[in-house]
């Protein structure tokens, strides 16, 4: 294993001379006019510029081998084109042609980079500027916007994404092209990522543990951290948000620069937040929270190689809210409230040969978790996580397109406080795995299987046959895993997808060795806990013409294994005993949307989704913690403004959510309820500052209601009331 390391880290700095090309050409409209302002973008290279206003663009210092740069501009089709380029200059004119939907975007979460057009698996893309419209309080929230997707909360500091069901370890999430690894199996553990420095967000619902190994059995979420600025330019912008339900203000600032070799951005952010206020203007005590947030980095680009240094640090101290008590507007940490940071270093390289390329990530993370009492640590522990992951693309075959890799982790946690819940561990993850992609006409075929071996050997704790005592662990949990999908446009504007994927999730180590209090009961964990399989069929159908789009989305998710909490019925020290049990469960349902855009009236949209989501044990009825099925509906309306207003925008939004009694034996039902919301907002020209100010109201009618995948909803306590949000950025 140490060779390995070895190997990687110095692959990582190795650069191989090659002849430099240029590229340029022209960028026109279907009426042959020039387009300003066009994005030309290699995300292997990470090199990109803009067209000029005779549409006129060039990127210099471009190695030999074939590249794939993408073409992109509101409100026209995007271009993917290949291009070979050998000790030559070449020049490649584009023609764009409008399109009234969104723009085809590329994929980076999945292994060979495709436009979503072209990719096998149905991935939902967002760019973080278009989930910012919805005026959500936090990153989660905004996640939660996208079909599919929930939001599993304790007030508004701490939630965690749900996809299809599934969350906790079963959903992994990427950022800076690393794992994160943050204590996130609590119900009350928090994503804790800021939205600051994140470009778009991609979600793959469903198995992607042949991408990614462990804890992707449920699906992806990987965050795009933002790009640098094009070559030889210079970028600022200083932004600022208001919430008045929580008298909260987020405010982010950053600068970036590129040249022909060296990149560099830094941006900070910070977030406070007072108790939130519920429908019938009740605020929750002790749901306050406060984010600090840095991120930097730095690009390097030289012949056949590139490389991106990323730095993340956040540091945040969130209340944990359990009753609606003393009424006050204090920011001010009080009773019980986690205080965690964690740093994040990746180094991601990549090198391009004449008809293969090579592809590293190094990661580390240092996590802190401390449980304060007023102000005294009860827990504190820290989570230390080194990642490896090395990809080489190998020649292309005809129309084989093929990538070998491994991919692997090595993990410590240990304690400095007096109460220990989770033991002194040590974690090794290794992973190897291949995947093809074969493409003919309009179809593709994309097949692969991986192999996964984690190591966990954890420390002895206490004194047996005391109530704290933990058991000493040392075990070896292997996989396989697999998938196979087809993607054909069956008809013009019709594509239909087709994915049957394995995937598989080791215990964590709260289900193997937990023994204490968490989270209002005694938790006990069970050290003979066998690897989560599941077996899920996805089917995909989607129709696309100039002024109306329809999609479905179905799925069927077998698992073998699944790891679940139960009360034993016993007590310690007047808590509730739980224990981890493992019984075969099956999830299914899917989404289904259209969306309008009629003619004449090319300013109107109208967008529809529906979703649904039903969780079983084999032989036990209903799994826990399953999302209420959603009816979501907006009308949206775009403008512009001769001489000060672009991309103008305002929009009403009615969510329903339907009752949830398919509940398991220890939940209670939750009701109906329906939220109304409305936005608006624009991009104001003024002395060539463009400011983007956007004014949104959220839960108009000031709704008294309660999620069903909110933790708070067993005390009875109602989610956030109306809320105005006002935001203004300044790009300079």
């Amino acid at each position: 294993m140490k060779k390995l390391f070895i190997l990687i880290f110095f692959t990582s700095f190795i650069a191989i001379g090659y002849t430099q090309n240029m590229l340029s050409g022209k960028v026109i409209d279907e009426n042959g006019q020039p387009l300003f302002g066009v994005q030309i973008y290699s995300e292997e290279l990470q090199k990109g510029i803009t067209s000029d206003e005779n549409g006129f663009y060039l990127i210099k210092n471009i190695p030999n081998g074939k590249h794939t740069f993408i073409f992109t501009y509101i409100g026209f089709e995007t271009q993917q084109k290949h291009i070979s380029l050998f000790d030559e200059n070449s020049i490649i004119n584009i023609s764009l042609f409008e399109t009234v939907f969104h723009m085809d975007e590329v994929i980076v979460s999945t292994p060979f980079n495709k436009l979503q057009s072209e990719n096998v698996m149905k991935v939902e893309h967002k760019s973080m500027a278009s989930l910012e419209k919805k005026g959500a309080t936090t990153l989660v929230e905004s996640i939660s916007t996208i079909a599919g997707v929930t939001n599993m909360s304790t007030g508004t500091g701490i939630g965690k994404p749900v996809i299809r069901g599934l969350s906790g370890n079963r959903v992994l999430t990427y950022i800076q092209g690393v794992k994160l690894e943050n204590y996130q199996n609590g119900e009350k553990h928090g994503l804790g990522i800021n939205e600051s420095g994140i470009e778009g967000i991609e979600v793959i619902k469903g198995p992607a543990s042949l991408l990614y190994g462990s804890d992707a059995l449920g699906g992806v979420l990987y965050l795009i951290p933002e790009k640098y600025a094009n070559n030889n330019s210079i970028k600022g912008d200083v932004s600022s948000k208001y919430f008045s339900n929580t008298l909260g203000l987020n405010t982010s600032a950053g600068i970036k620069t590129s040249g022909d070799k060296f990149k560099f951005l830094v941006r900070g952010a910070y977030d406070t937040h007072s108790d939130y206020k519920t429908g019938n203007n009740e605020r929750v005590t002790n749901s306050r929270y406060h984010e600090a947030d840095f991120k930097a980095g730095i690009g390097y680009s030289i012949n056949n190689f590139t490389s991106d240094l990323r730095y993340n640090y956040n540091q945040s101290q969130v209340g944990i809210p359990k009753e609606i008590g003393e009424q006050e507007t204090d920011k001010e940490m009080k009773g019980l409230y986690q205080d965690l940071n964690y740093h994040i270093i990746s180094l991601k390289n990549d090198f391009v040969l004449n008809s293969s390329s090579i592809k590293t990530n190094l990661g580390y993370i240092h996590n802190n978790r401390k449980l304060m009492i007023k102000d005294k640590k009860a827990v504190d522990m820290l989570l230390s996580t080194f990642n490896y992951d090395a990809k080489w693309y190998l020649p292309e075959f005809g129309k084989f397109e093929t990538v070998v890799g491994v991919q692997g982790m090595v993990q410590s946690n240990i304690n400095h406080g007096k109460q220990v819940f989770l033991p002194d561990a040590h974690i090794n993850d290794f992973g190897v795995f291949g995947n093809s992609n074969y493409a003919w006409n309009s179809s593709v075929i994309q097949a692969g299987i991986r192999f996964d071996n984690r190591k966990i050997d954890t420390e002895e704790y206490g004194i047996f046959g005391e109530g704290h005592y933990i058991k000493a662990i040392d075990r070896s949990l292997n996989s396989f895993s697999g998938s196979i999908g087809y993607k054909t446009d069956i008809m013009e504007n019709l594509v239909f997808r087709l994915n049957l994927a394995s995937g598989f999730r080791a215990p964590n180590l709260s289900e193997l060795s937990s023994n204490g209090i968490h989270e209002g009961k005694w938790e006990i964990g069970n050290p003979d806990l066998e690897n989560e399989q599941n077996m899920q069929l996805d089917l995909s159908l989607e129709y696309r013409s100039k002024h109306f789009e329809f999609f479905v989305n179905s799925f069927y998710n077998n698992i073998y294994d699944y790891i679940y909490i139960a009360p034993t019925g016993g007590e310690i020290d007047d808590f509730d005993i739980y224990t981890y049990v493992q019984n075969d469960a099956f999830l299914y349902g899917g989404e289904i949307g259209i969306h309008l855009h009629p003619h004449p009236l090319d300013w109107l949209h109208y967008e529809s989704t529906y979703e649904m989501v039903i969780g079983k044990q084999k032989d036990n009825g209903y799994l826990p913690r399953i999302p209420a099925n959603k009816f979501d509906n907006t009308f949206r309306a775009e403008f512009d403004i001769d001489q000060w207003l672009d991309f103008g925008y305002v929009y009403l939004n009615f969510e329903s959510t339907f009752k949830q009694d398919n509940i398991s034996d220890f939940e209670d039902p939750s009701e109906s309820y329906n939220l109304l919301n409305f936005g608006l907002g624009g991009n104001i020209n003024f002395n060539k500052i463009i400011t983007n100010v956007n004014f949104t109201i959220n839960n108009i009618l000031n709704k008294e209601y309660i999620s069903h995948l909110s933790v708070l909803n067993e005390e009875g306590i109602s989610n956030q009331g109306i809320n105005f949000v006002f935001g203004l950025k300044f790009n300079i």
